[in-house]
């Protein structure tokens, strides 16, 4: 049964263990469960500790930013607030599976899931260090109750030519997400300022990493998820990783990217020169997409609450984020989050 048209009843109560029961789907009394999943660029989520290792410079309580305990909590409370919001209004208590990039190591994700409202959630992580210039990794953050992990993995983007380069790993995540087998993708590709090339290469390495996970399972349920600076609609994503943005054109194999719509659409998840981009995305595999049992993609959104949004100033309109225009804002973050629902009828 297609339950992408929204022919869904939401009659029952939303629960705070990521899953909500959901009945009455295309006039036939049915049940399923509903969960959803997420990534969010958080915008240099750093601590204010000195490592030798990072380019934390500008991020110190001395550096440019005054980069404060004050000011570290209170971006990880704002963090929190967010995360915890994302899907509420089909399932309350934060995604089961949030994607996370602009963090500078793996402290500040423990310092975030300690922080109210996270902290009653029981949220856990996944992380690896990347080499990359700046410091910065991605992270996945998920709730053991609903999803097992089985394997994680971090993996290199290596530029031909380039042996100076160093960049994001992209993290790869396979577990049991409420008994269905699944693979996430975490992903930051290249800034626009190092030229296409880096980020069509980040995209083969994105495409080899999803055609492995099929060899393995031919129905593999694959999220392909990141900041990957560029639009749907660009080369990178749509020819090099391959990601059809119709969901009648994709076939066995291939990967359909529900954010290019939202793009068609004028929907973005960060704004630059009074330009909306929607470099985050969530792309999906055809098995998530016309899955005859278990998960199944239902829709994909942007967490995009009046909160979030710029009130006042040149950036208005904007995402809310944490410096602007060089000074201190307090706001949260210069992109927003992307997340999905899927649906599984019980």
């Amino acid at each position: 049964m297609n339950l992408q048209p929204l022919r869904v009843s939401l009659a029952l109560g939303i629960l705070m263990s990521g899953l909500l029961f959901v009945i009455q789907a295309c006039a036939q009394d049915k049940k399923f469960l509903a969960t959803s999943i997420a990534f969010y660029n958080v915008e240099n989520l750093f601590d204010t500790i000195d490592d030798p290792n990072t380019n934390d410079a500008e991020f110190l309580p001395a550096g440019i930013n005054r980069w404060t305990s004050q000011r570290y909590q209170a971006k990880l409370s704002n963090m929190a607030r967010v995360i915890a919001g994302i899907g509420s209004e089909l399932v309350a208590g934060g995604p089961a599976i949030i994607g996370l990039s602009e963090i500078e190591n793996r402290l500040v994700m423990e310092d975030l899931i300690k922080t109210p409202p996270l902290k009653e959630l029981g949220y856990e992580i996944v992380h690896f260090d990347s080499p990359d210039r700046r410091g910065i990794d991605v992270g996945l953050l998920y709730k053991p109750s609903v999803f097992k992990v089985i394997h994680a993995t971090s993996n290199r983007l290596f530029m031909p030519g380039r042996p100076d380069f160093f960049s994001r790993d992209q993290l790869v995540v396979t577990g049991e997400l409420h008994g269905d087998l699944i693979s996430v993708i975490v992903n930051h590709w290249p800034s626009r300022r190092s030229g296409p090339e880096y980020r069509e290469e980040a995209a083969r390495l994105s495409r080899q990493l999803t055609d492995s996970l099929m060899k393995q399972h031919r129905q593999a349920k694959i999220f392909v998820m990141g900041d990957l600076n560029d639009d749907p609609t660009d080369r990178s994503v749509a020819k090099v990783l391959g990601a059809k943005g119709k969901a009648e054109d994709v076939r066995k194999g291939d990967l359909f990217n529900p954010m290019w719509q939202l793009f068609r659409d004028g929907i973005g998840s960060l704004a630059y020169r009074d330009a909306w981009n929607l470099f985050d995305q969530i792309i999906i595999s055809e098995a998530v997409l016309n899955a005859n049992k278990g998960w199944k993609f239902y829709k994909a959104k942007i967490y995009n609450e009046k909160f979030l949004i710029q009130k006042e100033g040149p950036y208005a309109g904007y995402p809310f984020r944490t410096f602007a225009g060089g000074a201190y804002a307090g706001g949260y973050s210069d992109h927003f989050p992307v997340y999905l629902f899927l649906l599984k009828e019980k």
